[in-house]
């Protein structure tokens, strides 16, 4: 079998080992929801239970109460297993983020089995609020991640995928501001804050089919006056952007704006606006030696990976702010049938089902494999530092 598959026997073992407490905190995770920033809960259990392992546990760290930082084991490689723990709102764990969150722990906890031997560290990283402000954009700003030299999570989905694609986000809020007058009598005295926001509205519709087909722009109207016969004198709305490069994200920025700003031009209604670039999510940068390993890890264990290709994910995730500072992966563990998706409430239940408890284990197992392969592979680990080198 040689070390390095006597190295993957026993953190397989160690997970073994620990299925029944895993299951445990998962499932009590899952029973008790809380959304973003308010997992006081999750981190806590979290927290004590890798503690009572023997970690050291930080918490509340980068300024965030429900964030923590556990390590165990001493020098280079430092490896890092990212926890996300926080609920949807009215669905519960509809996105199996307790799976995500006792995977990467049980993942850490195979792999300090294993370090006194290879040397290095192992970190588990509780990162709050992925579903709703993206804890890991602040966290990565305030030096979450600096000084790893891997980083991974494994989200549950409906299929098997070793390589992550993920758009990079931006939000947009805007206002108008007009003059209220009434509807009937007066109406040419008033300036209609809501036809801007409706012509700008019409705009971004228009612009869709102008983009690139990977790109996405979509939004609410979240104020559109308070009575019909009064002259709307402010509206507002949300719109997120999406795009698989942060490069042409910026290119769509101007144009989106544009459409805005011809509200206000077309009506004469004051336009203010802002960006929320201190919550940008980038584009996933999947480091792909670091995926193969993965790969090959997850098959060990009888799971088939399809290839990316296969299906691609529009979505966006905070994990892509991790990607540009460390070589990571952000791979799916199948628990569910080709026709449940996520954040749904079908999705919900099958996170806490047997199929929820046999992805969270193997999860943790091919996680810690991998980590394995860091630790010991030195010719991994350089292609990996060129991979990621290149891409910046």
């Amino acid at each position: 079998m040689g070390r390095l598959g006597e190295l993957k026997k026993r953190v397989i073992g160690e997970v073994e080992a620990h299925r029944d407490q895993l299951i445990e905190l998962s499932l009590r995770i899952h029973a008790h929801p809380e959304t973003a920033f308010r997992e006081e809960k999750a981190a806590a259990w979290l927290a004590d239970f890798l503690e009572g392992q023997g970690f050291v546990v930080e918490r509340g760290i980068c300024q965030i109460a429900t964030a923590f930082r556990a390590a165990c084991g001493d020098g280079r490689p430092r490896v890092a297993f990212l926890s996300e723990y926080d609920a949807l709102p009215g669905i519960g764990h509809g996105c199996g983020h307790n799976i995500i969150a006792v995977a990467s722990v049980g993942a850490g906890l195979a792999a300090r089995a294993v370090l006194g031997e290879t040397g290095g560290t192992a970190l588990v990283i509780g990162t709050p609020a992925e579903e709703a402000a993206g804890g890991k954009v602040f966290m990565a700003n305030r030096g979450a991640f600096d000084d790893l030299d891997a980083a991974m999570l494994a989200h549950p989905g409906n299929r098997d995928v070793a390589v992550a694609q993920a758009l990079a986000c931006l939000e947009l809020s805007v206002e108008y501001f007009g003059k209220a007058a009434h509807a009937a009598a007066r109406p040419e005295a008033g300036i209609n804050a809501l036809d801007a926001l409706i012509i700008a509205y019409n705009g971004v519709s228009a612009l869709r089919q102008h983009i690139r087909d990977s790109a996405r722009i979509h939004g609410i109207i979240t104020d559109g006056g308070q009575a019909m016969n009064v002259v709307p004198e402010h509206s507002a709305a949300a719109f997120l952007i999406r795009a698989e490069d942060d490069k042409y994200l910026d290119e769509l920025k101007e144009k989106v704006l544009a459409c805005f700003r011809a509200g206000a031009e077309a009506t004469g209604a004051r336009l203010e606006y802002r960006w929320g670039e201190d919550s940008r999510y980038r584009a996933m940068r999947t480091n792909h030696a670091l995926a193969e390993a993965y790969c090959r890890n997850m098959e060990a264990l009888g799971r088939q990976v399809q290839d990316p290709e296969h299906r691609r994910s529009m979505g966006s995730t905070d994990v892509g702010n991790v990607s540009i500072l460390v070589p990571t992966i952000h791979p799916t563990v199948a628990i569910a049938p080709p026709d449940v998706t996520i954040h749904t409430p079908e999705f919900r239940d099958v996170a806490a089902s047997e199929a929820g408890h046999r992805g969270l284990l193997d999860a943790a197992k091919a996680m810690a494999m991998t980590a394995v392969d860091v630790l010991v592979d030195e010719e991994l680990r350089r292609r990996m530092e060129e991979e990621f080198r290149g891409g910046q």
